[in-house]
């Protein structure tokens, strides 16, 4: 989510265009999620009001307020090229470095949305969607309707791509298209030490493209950075107070600006929340600590069996649970014929990457159950598609998301890429699904990472918003786990917990009129639920009327 016209001045790259709902961004959604890292995925730090090191700004302070805009500053709006009418578009010139507002720029991408009531106009509503990586400008274009109905049309849906992505000024680890794809070539998780050893010197030949041709850009590409150009927009805005909505990653940005800004805080709604005190910590340490990968997957297969075979076909000859293990034995043992792919193999990655793109969104579990089913009758094609469609458009939606995990973490970090042989069997044992994916595309790069972002915040967490930060979690959460939801809440100075008893990454992929209403309530009138408040979804997975995804 970054820009363009300084773009070559920091990366010196061709631009390679994502959109956020491909299948590279669903990988990367998780990977990114951060908690992904964590989730798959992090100190006590004194103040440092230009966040030059870690600490909470004094919001009463002048010295902590982003670099105030020239007088006069507007943000020139202009018609979007895409989506629909009346959305608008521009660029924001930010500082590299908030320490030096005066010093050399980069440009933001940004979107908004008008109010549909604009006579009941509450404000802005800043949206984040997560990754890190996720298009916000690309995002709104798509979803901007559903977006107005957060707050009933009384808000203006702002978002951007945050520094480092999309068409702002973005990380690019690679000159084009033709590059990445040689380098990458079939990416696959390894089975074998040999495998294994020829996967973390790509790691490494990868961390070192990265921050070879990014290095300005990345020693200021931390979340505390994209926190700093959120207030800015803020104020540009003219809103005396923030309303944002962040999803995933996007609570992780949420957290940090009301630790930095708790004055600045009007209502925050954070949704699949990230444990900030592992995220920040290492790649390994969120992995291993916040990841129900492996839980959401029995549940995957429980709903399976429930539904029954005319609304799962994996519960067609046989129990949902024995004929998935069966299958994932079986591939473990080698590859089985998928005679529509090229090659005409399915093999034990090509599903581990599949079962990471399906875990997070329940509107998909019949496709992928009735895949699985296919590749049980001995058929691997859907599957192996899939994948293969898939890891091309993951290696560039890696790049941003690798860079801005790693720019949360310390670096050089304790373990390096030599230690792979101890960390990914253990990162597999904490989730047989999601351990050895994210141990490869996050922790094995950041393991191999050497250049650290000057502005890294790691705490403390419990700053005093004026109002309560509505924290929403997922019971069954693959990526974020809802124990992670959990803590933030009771981490934050003042935080209300919403349970939503349902399934998927984020409470958008299991609509709930519930959450929608609790939502609404809280942005319109700042009113928060009832302590233990707890939102069904409005049906289960494999329903024929289960709902779409609201994003």
């Amino acid at each position: 989510m970054a820009i363009h016209h300084i773009t070559t001045l920091i990366e010196g790259g061709t631009r390679m265009r994502t959109d956020p709902r491909d299948r590279g961004h669903q990988l990367l959604e998780a990977v990114c999620t951060g908690r992904l890292a964590s989730a798959v995925l992090v100190a006590l730090l004194a103040a440092s009001a230009l966040m030059l090191g870690p600490g909470r700004a004094d919001a009463a302070s002048p010295s902590s307020s982003a670099a105030k805009p020239p007088s006069g500053a507007a943000i020139a709006w202009q018609p979007c090229k895409d989506g629909e009418r009346g959305l608008e578009c521009a660029r924001v010139a930010v500082p590299l470095n908030w320490s030096n507002p005066d010093g050399r720029t980069i440009s933001l991408a940004v979107i908004r949305r008008p109010a549909s009531r604009p006579a009941e106009r509450i404000g802005s509503l800043f949206v984040n969607f997560g990754g890190p990586g996720v298009a916000g400008v690309e995002t709104v274009e798509r979803i901007g309707p559903r977006l107005n109905r957060l707050g009933h049309g009384r808000f203006d849906v702002v978002s951007w791509d945050p520094r480092g992505t999309g068409e702002s000024t973005h990380v690019s680890c690679f000159a084009n298209d033709r590059e990445q794809v040689r380098f990458w070539g079939a990416f696959a998780i390894p089975a074998t030490a040999a495998e294994s050893k020829v996967q973390i010197r790509r790691a490494k030949a990868f961390a070192h493209r990265c921050t070879a041709r990014n290095r300005d850009l990345l020693r200021y590409d931390s979340t505390a950075d994209t926190a700093r150009d959120l207030d800015y927009l803020r104020e540009l805005l003219g809103e005396p107070q923030l309303n944002y909505r962040g999803l995933s990653y996007g609570t992780f940005i949420g957290q940090t600006y009301s630790n930095l800004f708790p004055d600045r805080v009007r209502a925050m709604v954070l949704d699949a929340n990230i444990n900030p005190l592992v995220y920040t910590r290492s790649v390994q340490a969120s992995m291993l600590t916040d990841n129900d990968a492996d839980l959401v997957i029995g549940k995957f297969l429980d709903l399976c069996q429930r539904a029954g075979p005319s609304h799962c076909a994996l519960a067609r000859g046989g129990a949902a649970a024995r004929r998935y293990a069966r299958l994932l034995a079986r591939l473990q043992r080698g590859p089985i014929p998928a005679p529509s792919a090229d090659p005409p193999r399915l093999t034990y990655s090509d599903l581990l990457i599949r079962v990471f793109t399906a875990e997070g969104a329940p509107a998909g579990w019949p496709d992928f159950a009735r895949e699985l089913d296919e590749a049980a009758r001995g058929d691997g094609s859907a599957i192996a598609q899939y994948a293969q469609g898939a890891t091309p458009q993951l290696g560039n939606a890696l790049n941003a998301a690798t860079a801005l995990q790693c720019a949360d973490k310390p670096v050089p970090p304790k373990l390096g890429p030599d230690a792979w042989p101890g960390v990914l069997p253990a990162l597999t044992r904490a989730s047989r699904y999601n351990g050895p994916v994210l141990g490869w595309i996050l922790w094995a790069p950041c393991s191999a990472w050497t250049v650290p972002a000057v502005n890294r915040y790691t705490g403390p967490w419990n700053a005093v918003t004026p109002n309560p930060v509505l924290v929403i979690g997922t019971r069954f959460d693959p990526r974020t786990a809802y124990a992670s939801s959990v803590l933030v809440a009771k981490t934050l100075g003042n935080a209300v917990l919403l349970t939503h008893d349902g399934y998927g990454h984020t409470s958008d992929e299991d609509p709930s009129a519930c959450i929608q209403r609790e939502v609404a309530a809280y942005l319109i009138r700042l009113a928060t639920p009832p302590p233990g408040t707890v939102c069904r979804s409005d049906h289960l997975p494999f329903s024929p009327d289960f709902g779409p995804p609201l994003g």
